[in-house]
């Protein structure tokens, strides 16, 4: 066992004397010691019902025979960290829940782990961890929150940023706005529809590192809780067969998540986390193979906001192993992986079936014949630019329109709810990116403006920041190289005509070759937005969204 580094022979006698302290019997130290890494807290709905996940995980690891031991992870609430400074320290929180996973579970010298996340970084940044420290791992996490209603139509947290768009727009009352407060958000759990979340925790059933459910079951459900035993137990079995991270986390595996990707429509943010964990795997994940994968891919479901169904609604389908089966009928899925169930993904997947169509399309009548979102490429995006195209209206697959110029979301939001952008432009906000933010900031809010005061169907956004999963319509984010580098979205001048055409993944501004020189050799780097604490340090060392915004010592040489 790698715990007995710190409980076995004389030189270890201290270290017992500390386990003495703890409580920990003779008998418990005899066993293996798992980590059980929660993160619950008070401050996000998605993790206040985390302690009751950690506690049926303790029980399931006590029944099959393993010593567990709780130990935190941070988590930061995206809709309470939006529009204000809070944003620029989401995202950049996936290194700080990765390298202090890593931290304790190496200190301690853990034998196994179970990991119980739920909202948006703290799923991709305990992957990163369980690729880093590869012991025996498997992840349980909270769940997802039902559905809120207002006037008898599901709503959620999408709807409620749209609805303070309306009321700028004149198109809501103050006590209509009060209502979906009142009721969009009805449970614990990560919100309701395919955002980032939701997106990430289906991609660990994917990936293999999940049990069946593990993204869909809803947050109050007490199957759920059940669920959360037999992770416990089930890491013992991975443990006694010493199945690690390494053997799942294949290349196949993350092939296989960015078609079920495709398929559920997932969040733009998977095209940040996904090539972000398979870089701690030792696998490049070129985005270039997006379009290839999206090409031959259909996508079988409108999820909220692409679409009025909802978490509970897959679940209730089938939920992910359904798509996956559906998948499958076309070979699009590397069946022979294996997972945390004991089985490969093909035997997991063989006996589940699509119970409701009209959530989960059949293979042969999907909404769209390719997958739900897109790479995009050109002159403003030499590297990417990622959109999700699921959510994008018809009408706005291509668009031309003059560019509306900002440096910072706020500034953007101003002249939106001021009535500044009128239908066809197309608003640019830069120097939002993972080293101009610093922190690549969800641009949620002015998406919502947008959408909100009925500007959706004719007005596009593009940015070097990001988008949250609960973001719709003509929405490009990621773009790279960034502005704070120089990229061209830095040289984008006001009243410059945009191109977009999605069908054919290309976004380019209407310049020259010799004007976009010109403009690049006038162009001088900003002061930094932030100048000390950690994200002085993280701005130092990011890399580019197209790379998934890892760390990278040589960004200081």
């Amino acid at each position: 066992m790698k715990s007995d580094n710190v409980k076995k022979g004389m030189q270890q006698a201290p270290h017992r004397s500390l386990f003495n302290a703890l409580g920990f019997t003779k008998e418990e130290l005899d066993r293996p010691l798992v980590g059980v890494v929660s993160s619950y807290s008070e401050i996000v709905p998605g993790h206040m019902n985390l302690d009751k996940i950690t506690e049926a995980v303790k029980m399931g690891v006590a029944m099959a025979g393993g010593t567990p031991i709780v130990v935190p992870a941070i988590a930061v609430c995206d809709g309470i960290a939006m529009g204000h400074v809070g944003m620029k320290y989401s995202l950049v929180t996936r290194e700080l829940i990765a390298d202090s996973t890593e931290c304790l579970a190496k200190a301690h010298q853990f034998d196994a782990l179970v990991m119980i996340p739920n909202c948006d970084k703290n799923v991709p940044g305990l992957l990163m961890a369980a690729a880093r420290i590869n012991v025996p791992t498997i992840f349980v996490s909270g769940g997802p929150m039902l559905a809120g209603r207002v006037d008898g139509c599901k709503r959620s947290l999408s709807s409620m940023f749209e609805a303070v768009g309306a009321y700028e727009a004149g198109k809501m009352t103050e006590e209509k706005v009060e209502e979906y407060v009142s009721n969009v958000c009805p449970t614990c759990g990560s919100c309701s529809g395919m955002y980032t979340a939701n997106s990430m925790n289906c991609m660990t059933e994917v990936i293999g590192l999940g049990l069946q459910g593990n993204g869909t079951i809803p947050a109050v459900y007490s199957e759920r809780i059940r669920l959360a035993k037999h992770a416990g137990m089930r890491v013992m079995d991975l443990y006694r067969n010493n199945i690690r991270p390494s053997d799942i986390m294949t290349k196949e595996a993350f092939l296989n998540c960015l078609t079920v990707d495709m398929a559920l429509g997932c969040s733009t943010n998977t095209m940040l986390h996904l090539p972000a964990i398979a870089h701690e795997a030792g696998i490049e994940l070129n985005m270039d193979i997006a379009n290839e994968i999206s090409e031959k891919t259909p996508n079988l479901c409108h999820l909220a906001p692409a679409g009025p169904t909802y978490m509970e609604d897959l679940n209730a389908a089938g939920g992910v192993y359904a798509v996956m089966n559906e998948l499958s009928k076309k070979g699009l899925l590397y069946e022979d992986a294996i997972t945390v169930t004991g089985k490969t993904v093909g035997e997991n997947i063989a006996h589940v079936y699509n119970k409701n169509p009209e959530v989960i399309r059949p293979i042969d009548n999907p909404y769209m014949e390719h997958g739900g979102i897109a790479v995009l490429r050109g002159n403003l995006a030499p590297d990417t630019g990622i959109v999700k195209q699921s959510a994008v209206v018809p009408e706005m697959m291509v668009h031309e329109g003059p560019a509306r110029v900002f440096d910072c979301e706020e500034d953007a939001i101003a002249a939106i709810k001021g009535g500044k952008i009128v239908p066809g432009d197309v608003v640019v906000i830069r120097y939002e990116g993972p080293k101009g933010g610093p922190g690549m900031r969800e641009m949620l809010n002015p998406t919502s403006a947008i959408a909100g005061m009925g500007l959706g169907d004719s007005v596009a956004l593009i940015t070097d920041g990001r988008f949250s999963g609960a973001s719709r319509g003509a929405s490009i984010g990621h773009v790279s190289p960034e502005a704070a580098v120089g990229g061209p979205i830095a040289l984008v001048e006001e009243g410059d005509i945009i191109k977009i055409d999605i069908p054919n993944n290309s976004l380019n501004v209407d310049i020259s070759d010799e004007e976009m020189a010109a403009r690049k050799a006038k162009w001088q780097p900003r002061e930094p937005k932030i100048k000390d604490g950690y994200l002085l340090r993280y701005a130092a060392l990011v890399t580019s969204g197209n790379r998934g915004a890892v760390l990278d010592v040589n960004q200081l040489k």
